[in-house]
């Protein structure tokens, strides 16, 4: 990361900008404001995910097929957003394609295991290096099942999660995200807070946070928490790296974390629903060489489809084979999921694939690091496998106080329309993210450069 002198940006300038890209994007889609309309009669809010709100309306999308997507009014956007990091594959992929018509004239679901999941599970267990595998329909249900099975295993409830990470959306691990910056608190007895509404106070003073990046802020909570009678049952972790933006472990961290784990007895989880297949075949296993107790999956994995997977050793997926923890679900294992998913495995995440991420990443990264270097940006940019980012940032973020003392949401807001409005779908956040698909080009990379690069010249004019 590199760290030059840099332009203090004019905040009524981000702020002229901001209200004029705002203004051209509104005006480019008028038909999603009347697609919103619509929607509003009776889907909750006009769309069907929180996540996908915003004001004055959401961007409907009608098409996508390799690395581009379609909106509604018709604009054809290179796909940085790739429905939340999922579409590693890229949009209509043919050898998926292909697959799930073959298998549709069999049978959609049936309620039973079929040959393909056994396929997937042995193809996740070279991958990630853990043994035994179950479905689920989510990277939600994947991790509220991991916390059950690691609950069962130890004979314990409380859970310790790090602060400001996202795992889903059941009640255990909504605590402790989007907080903001005065209301973190003390770094060694940080805060535990609901996320949102309709979460019991019961269960979140069930859920402690830690830092990211901190091996010995976490020992010492665990410690203190031994002593209370309330050793966690888990520690549930983004491991290859923390989702504000691309925050990676600092050297020697995982291995702390994975030294302290097992020093306590206590099972370790990699929450790799946004990482896992996306950065590496073995995810943050195969990237840092920590092996955790369990693994949990979804998005990448179902090449479109809904899917999610978990992955354990022997000794934490005993509780499943032994029927102590009934992990239960009637899509688990659906037949177009997993054959969408084998096909995603054998024929389009491959050596070469990965290979083919490795050199476009390392493409937009330069690129950006070099236009925040030449207009001397407050930012930096970083990426690991189809992940990356440039940060707002003069500081380097290593953990979710960092990120909110430093990170500048009014400059990333102003990024996101500022792309929306040249042909380049971003994920709307805090943080100017973006996930890389096998069928994005070097035409791709060359046209979000030139759109930063566009972005940079108008704030330092």
């Amino acid at each position: 990361m590199s760290t030059p002198t840099t332009t203090r940006i004019d905040r009524a300038r981000i702020a002229e900008l901001t209200a004029r890209e705002a203004a051209r994007l509104d005006a480019r889609t008028g038909a999603s404001g009347e697609m919103y309309k619509r929607a509003s009669a009776h889907l909750a809010g006009g769309v069907a995910s929180s996540y996908q709100l915003r004001d004055p309306w959401p961007i409907y999308i009608s098409r996508g097929s390799g690395p581009k997507v379609w909106d509604v009014d018709g604009n054809e956007m290179w796909d940085f957003h790739n429905g939340f990091g999922s579409m590693v594959q890229g949009h209509a992929h043919p050898a998926i394609g292909a697959a799930i018509a073959e298998r549709y004239p069999m049978g959609t679901h049936f309620g039973c295991p079929t040959e393909d999941d056994v396929f997937v599970a042995d193809e996740l267990a070279r991958r990630f290096g853990l043994p035994k595998w179950r479905y689920t329909n989510s990277g939600s249900e994947a991790t509220m099942d991991a916390i059950r099975i690691a609950r069962a295993l130890t004979g314990r409830d409380t859970v310790m999660k790090i602060f400001g990470s996202y795992h889903g959306h059941h009640d255990t691990v909504m605590v402790s995200i989007g907080v903001e910056y005065d209301k973190i608190g003390d770094r060694e007895n940080l805060a535990s807070l609901a996320y949102g509404a309709g979460i019991p106070q019961s269960v979140v003073d069930m859920t402690v946070a830690v830092p990211f990046n901190d091996a010995g802020a976490m020992e010492r909570r665990i410690e203190r928490l031994a002593a209370e009678g309330r050793k966690p049952a888990c520690v549930i972790m983004e491991a290859a790296m923390m989702n504000l933006g691309v925050v990676l472990p600092e050297p020697g961290y995982l291995e702390a974390v994975r030294e302290i784990t097992r020093k306590h007895g206590i099972v370790l989880i990699f929450d790799e629903v946004k990482t896992g297949l996306a950065i590496a075949a073995g995810g943050a296993t195969e990237k840092f060489g920590v092996t955790p107790d369990m693994v949990t999956m979804a998005k990448v994995l179902g090449g479109g489809l809904p899917s999610g997977a978990i992955g354990g050793t022997e000794e934490v997926m005993s509780v499943v084979e032994d029927g102590s923890v009934y992990q239960v679900g009637t899509y688990n294992g659906n037949p177009l999921s997993m054959v969408a998913a084998r096909a995603s495995l054998e024929q389009v995440l491959t050596p070469e694939a990965y290979a083919h991420l490795g050199h476009l990443n390392d493409r937009i990264v330069s690129g950006c690091q070099d236009v925040v270097d030449r207009y001397e940006l407050p930012g930096y940019a970083l990426g690991i496998g189809s992940k990356g980012c440039v940060t707002f940032s003069t500081t380097k973020v290593v953990d979710y106080e960092s990120f909110k003392e430093n990170q500048d949401a009014d400059l990333a807001n102003l990024a996101w329309l500022f792309n929306l409005n040249r042909g380049i779908f971003m994920t709307p956040g805090r943080e100017e993210e973006w996930t890389l698909s096998v069928t994005h080009t070097d035409e791709a990379i060359d046209a979000y450069v030139a759109v930063f690069e566009e972005l940079a010249s108008e704030l330092t004019k």
